[in-house]
């Protein structure tokens, strides 16, 4: 029998969006966005650094993001990021996809339970 794990890879291209909309609602460091996704998502998104670091250095290099320098909780230095307009711009295009996406996905699958 297949049990699914709780924990699943996340599709191509989606880190990016999650990254903007994590950064929406408030700057912050790496690992501040990673811990943000894994709790938002009740540990279904747990992403590693891996993957985390290149995608926001992507952005940053795209210019939807922006980073500076400061002083973290633990009282060392962290790279914080944070959106820039074009960044917003962006975010609203990608979730504006996702919904297109997500809608058309359902009707495909509610027309398999119409059998």
């Amino acid at each position: 029998m297949f049990v699914p794990s709780p924990r699943f890879p996340i599709p191509q291209g989606t880190l990016d969006m999650l990254i903007l909309q994590i950064l929406s609602l408030e700057p912050a460091h790496g690992y501040g966005i990673a811990q943000r996704l894994e709790q938002i998502s009740r540990s279904v998104v747990q992403i590693n650094q891996g993957s985390l670091y290149p995608a926001l250095h992507r952005l940053e290099q795209r210019g939807w993001l922006a980073a500076e320098w400061k002083q973290s909780e633990t009282g060392r230095e962290a790279k914080f990021y944070s959106l820039t307009s074009s960044g917003r711009e962006q975010l609203a295009a990608e979730k504006d996809s996702w919904r297109r996406l997500a809608g058309a996905v359902q009707l495909i699958f509610d027309e398999g339970s119409q059998a």
